[in-house]
């Protein structure tokens, strides 16, 4: 037999769920929602990407945005999708859920006649199955008769094989129609029906994971220890027994006369926030583990750990921890009960979960207002010329770009919001100033409240915001700049947006090989993160050795650095390129008026047309990528 591709299928349940963003609410009351993936075997398929394992998944979505959603997000998070079919009949489960509070979690399922529901046998491909070493599925995926019959077709090929089976009991009572649809956060109904056909499964399972109410309706009995000797006259699998915040108790054998008498991992008190998805984060927890050859008690002490950060955050998936995390937090623990308050597990978890990858970043900024108006003004333009030429600088960095990765911009709100729009077709990168243009101390454009601002960017877009900063200014400036950034710092990690910060030093007094080195590592004493640094070329080669070091001590994790162009010419930026050479974290340039200024002047004067403007853009753009590549080779 040769070596499976994957260690784990996982199949079942799909959904998008919409988590209420009021913490404290009825969900009658919750007036905006977090969208993310869901369903029991999709949070565990991405829960165990996250920790390293090769995983797949057996679902339906839908043929419209939110199973485009769905798949785009599973790819991303490194599932494979062939076995996720697009049912062009059906939608995309959907789920609401609220936060009431720390015992009350309302949840609605919109599943009637939806994709993930009419999973049949024609959806299970046996050459899919034999690419995986085992198969997970879930309990509510029997309640149906087509999905019963997909899943049980997964297992006899998997057993026919022999790879392993793995059954998490997900006992949801309403979704077998034993209770009403306002009664999804219920978890236990004792029902004989239900308890007959789960035990139907069990003797093909090879490991069992449920908790207490679920082990009780998997062995019909409310006696714990009673169901559980049930489950293991019917299955030699192991079985895994959830308690909630008293962890869990592997029993590989004979179950014992105590519950407390099985394997049992170290536990994590925290403290609980939303218990909705926290079993998935523990299965992937313990199957990272069971599928690696782990003991059981390490197993159970990775799953304890995955639960404990699920129950500390809001949303299910996309905060499930990734394995560089769990393996900090094992480490070093949490001075926090509330795990979500950690800075330092947050930071880790944010760096790890980015959205793509920049090994390279060639990027053309057209984010200038002040010197586009300034120069509007000279040339007796009105300044509603500048929102259509910025579009023109676009179309020059499509036309060098060709859809090809590592090409980005930067855009501003006053004049760009068109220009945004065709920068997204283009997929390039983007990153949004902040900054109120030239402003000493730092101030940021429109209103100070950026939290609220944010909320109306694209997750994808990059906030960048530039200061005059020296570390030699008056202290009371530089903390009052910091202060700003730190401002900022937070309500971009706490919207979800990458960060991008400029410094320039040398407008505002003399450059020292550590003159840039000093001024990042000030911002990063405050606790400040940012995922792109852009800086200015530097007069000592050895002053990138620094700002290096600088980065290494305090954030591993950070992007890398671009280059700005403060209007050099080529051959003064040519020579920045060069001295980088080696660097490992300078990843590109964002250059703007050495690319646009002779089009800008030629268009805005009504001397070139559009195409002649569109054209000496893009040489420009082409021939300092060619710099860079030189200077790089």
């Amino acid at each position: 037999m040769t070596n499976p591709e994957l260690d784990v299928i996982t199949m079942g349940r799909c959904s998008v769920d919409l988590y209420g963003q009021q913490i404290g609410s009825r969900l009658e009351d919750i007036s905006s929602f977090a969208k993310s993936v869901g369903g029991s075997p999709s949070n565990i398929a991405i829960g165990t990407a996250r920790l390293g394992l090769k995983v797949g998944l057996i679902t339906r979505v839908g043929n419209e945005q939110m199973g485009r959603f769905v798949l785009e997000q599973l790819k991303r998070e490194g599932v494979s999708t062939r076995g996720v079919a697009t049912d062009k009949q059906r939608l995309t489960s959907l789920v609401l859920l609220a936060v009431e509070n720390d015992k009350t979690f309302p949840l609605i399922f919109y599943r009637e006649n939806c994709a993930d529901s009419a999973l049949s046998t024609d959806d299970v491909d046996e050459d899919f199955i034999l690419s995986a070493g085992a198969v997970l599925v879930t309990g509510t995926h029997f309640s149906r008769a087509s999905t019963d019959a997909a899943q049980r077709k997964a297992m006899a090929i998997a057993r026919k094989h022999g790879r392993k089976v793995v059954i998490d009991i997900d006992y949801r009572p309403n979704l077998w129609g034993l209770a009403g649809h306002d009664a999804g956060e219920e978890r236990y109904i004792k029902s004989d029906k239900v308890s007959q056909h789960l035990q139907s499964i069990l003797a093909d399972c090879d490991l069992i994971v449920g908790t207490e109410e679920e082990v009780h309706i998997a062995g019909g009995s409310e006696n714990t220890l009673e169901a559980l000797r049930t489950i293991r006259s019917l299955s030699k699998g192991v079985i895994v027994l959830k308690r909630g915040p008293m962890g869990c108790v592997v029993y590989p054998d004979a179950i014992p006369d105590n519950l407390e008498d099985g394997i049992i991992g170290q536990g994590f008190p925290i403290e609980v926030y939303n218990v909705l998805g926290a079993g998935d984060a523990f299965m992937s927890g313990f199957l990272r583990g069971w599928l690696r050859g782990e003991d059981y008690k390490t197993c159970a002490t990775w799953a304890n750990a995955c639960g404990a950060f699920a129950v500390s955050r809001l949303l299910c998936s996309p905060e499930y921890v990734t394995f560089t995390e769990l393996q900090y937090f094992l480490k070093h623990g949490s001075d926090h009960r509330a795990l979500r308050k950690d800075e330092a597990i947050n930071h880790i978890h944010w760096a790890t979960t980015r959205r793509g990858d920049w090994p390279r970043l060639m990027a053309f900024a057209i984010d200038h207002r002040k010197q586009l108006e300034d120069l509007a003004d000279k040339l007796n333009a009105p300044r509603d010329r500048i929102a259509p030429f910025k579009r023109l600088a676009i179309k020059a960095i499509g036309k060098v770009s060709g859809g090809k990765p590592g090409f980005g911009t930067l855009l501003d709100d006053t004049y760009g919001r068109e220009a945004m729009f065709d920068a997204a077709k283009l997929g390039l990168w983007v990153g949004r100033p902040l900054e109120q243009p030239g402003s000493r101390p730092l101030r940021f454009e429109f209103t100070q409240d950026v939290g609220a601002r944010l909320l109306e960017w694209p997750v994808d877009h990059c906030i960048k915001c530039l200061a005059f900063y020296h570390p030699d200014d008056p202290e009371s400036l530089r903390l009052e700049q910091a202060q700003k950034f730190r401002t900022l710092y937070e309500a971009a990690r706490r919207i979800g947006r990458e960060l991008l910060i400029e410094i320039i030093s040398s407008k505002n007094g003399p450059m020292a090989r550590d003159t840039a080195a000093r001024a990042m590592a000030e911002l990063y004493a405050l606790g400040i993160k940012p995922d792109w640094w852009k800086l200015e070329p530097q007069a000592m080669p050895e002053a990138w050795d620094d700002i290096g070091k600088v980065i290494d001590s305090n954030d591993p994790w950070c992007r890398g650095i671009v280059l700005l162009g403060l209007e050099a010419p080529e051959a003064e930026l040519a020579k920045g390129f060069a001295a980088v050479r080696g660097k490992r974290h300078v990843k590109g340039f964002a250059v703007g008026r050495t690319l646009f200024n002779e089009a800008a002047s030629g268009w805005l004067a009504g001397k070139i047309s559009d195409e002649a403007a569109v054209n000496l853009m893009a040489e420009r753009f082409q021939n300092l990528i060619a710099l860079w590549d030189n200077a790089q080779s």
